[in-house]
């Protein structure tokens, strides 16, 4: 009984073995396409990077003499634009799929270590898992800061839910910026905005629990508990946009939701503004009530007018970008009835 284990064990192993061998050889054929593939990196990358540099030659050059050009010139500087703009929206395509440098916060953070996916699916999975973070941690902070509305005032608690606040607007700059290596298109400010959002709430935990804390705290918990309130609706209706755009082929795969207006966002205007702008302008009295705090001769606490200057920050700041994002966003439906309008007029006068 024994033998005949032994015997069949030994028969398994010899067939292992010659796996194995195969498995060795696949090894190496992976290995010899790994080094191909990244010596083709590096030749595209390279490539790219001269294409552009040409380009901004004929860029130079073409400033210079753009305003001696002759009227049937001008038609050929038009055109060399078009085919500029073009290569360029290319190039865009191309990067894609090619390693990306880190920007300077993950050299910092991370060093060189590369950080871009290459593969469309693992960059759609990575954004659809930043947006099931942005929504848990919603969830947890709006429960977290409504339960502290119906318990005693305990200083630990206020501190649990600043420096929750200090780690999620932390790590969505981190991953804010691993999105954009690898080709999402957010809003400069937004980015901004977190890292401004992150000093806010570590200096929030840093308050002494003074008089001037005690006075605003109640009205801090509920401030954070509407944006949470606000940003889960977003967040649903700003999926359901993507959905419906990636669906008809309009939209980016690596677009993503975000706290404020996208022009993305037009339909439904009516629905999704009016607590958008009310969270703008609570920032704003929270910048009001905290700068008259500071003003209050029991007032030693610096924390105060500074959380006053970041609220107002803030508040102008998302006004700002979302009044001229809804700017462009007419002006672009204002151009579009335009041509529309001339195309039909033109058709009516060929008829």
């Amino acid at each position: 009984m024994t033998s005949s284990v032994i015997t069949s064990c030994l028969g398994d192993w010899n067939d292992l073995e010659k796996e194995f061998t195969q498995l060795q050889e696949d090894h190496k054929e992976y290995q010899k396409k790994l080094e191909q593939m990244v010596s083709c990196q590096k030749k595209c990358v390279a490539s790219i990077a001269h294409h552009r540099y040409r380009i901004k030659q004929i860029n130079e050059s073409l400033k210079k003499v753009e305003s001696e050009i002759t009227s049937d010139e001008k038609e050929q500087l038009e055109n060399l634009k078009k085919k500029i703009a073009k290569r360029k929206l290319e190039f865009r395509d191309m990067e894609e799929v090619l390693p990306h440098k880190n920007g300077i916060y993950l050299s910092i953070i991370l060093g060189s270590v590369n950080i871009s996916l290459l593969n469309k699916a693992d960059k759609y999975q990575y954004k659809q898992d930043y947006e099931k973070f942005k929504l848990t941690v919603s969830y947890v902070v709006m429960f977290l800061s409504a339960f502290m509305h119906f318990i005693p005032e305990y200083r630990w608690i206020d501190a649990v839910l600043n420096f929750l606040l200090v780690w999620y607007y932390c790590t969505l700059t981190i991953r804010e910026s691993i999105l954009v290596v690898n080709g999402s298109r957010i809003k400069g400010w937004w980015v901004t905005h977190h890292f401004i959002s992150t000093v806010c709430a570590a200096i929030s935990l840093i308050w002494p629990d003074s008089l001037t804390y005690q006075l605003f705290r109640k009205q801090y918990i509920f401030f954070i508990l509407y944006l949470s309130c606000v940003y889960v609706m977003q967040y649903y209706y700003q999926s359901g946009c993507l959905y419906r755009m990636r669906s008809l082929g309009e939209g980016h795969d690596m677009d993503i939701t975000a706290e404020g207006f996208m022009s993305w966002m037009w339909k439904g205007l009516a629905f999704l503004l009016p607590p958008i702008f009310f969270g703008y302008f609570f920032q704003c009295y929270n910048a009001y009530v905290l700068y008259h705090l500071s003003q209050l001769p029991e007032c030693k606490e610096w924390q105060v007018i500074v959380l006053a200057a970041i609220h107002f920050v803030l508040f102008a700041g998302n006004l700002a970008t979302t009044l001229r994002v809804i700017r462009q966003k007419i002006q672009s439906d204002l151009s579009w009835l335009r041509n529309r309008y001339r195309n039909s007029v033109d058709n009516n006068k060929t008829d």
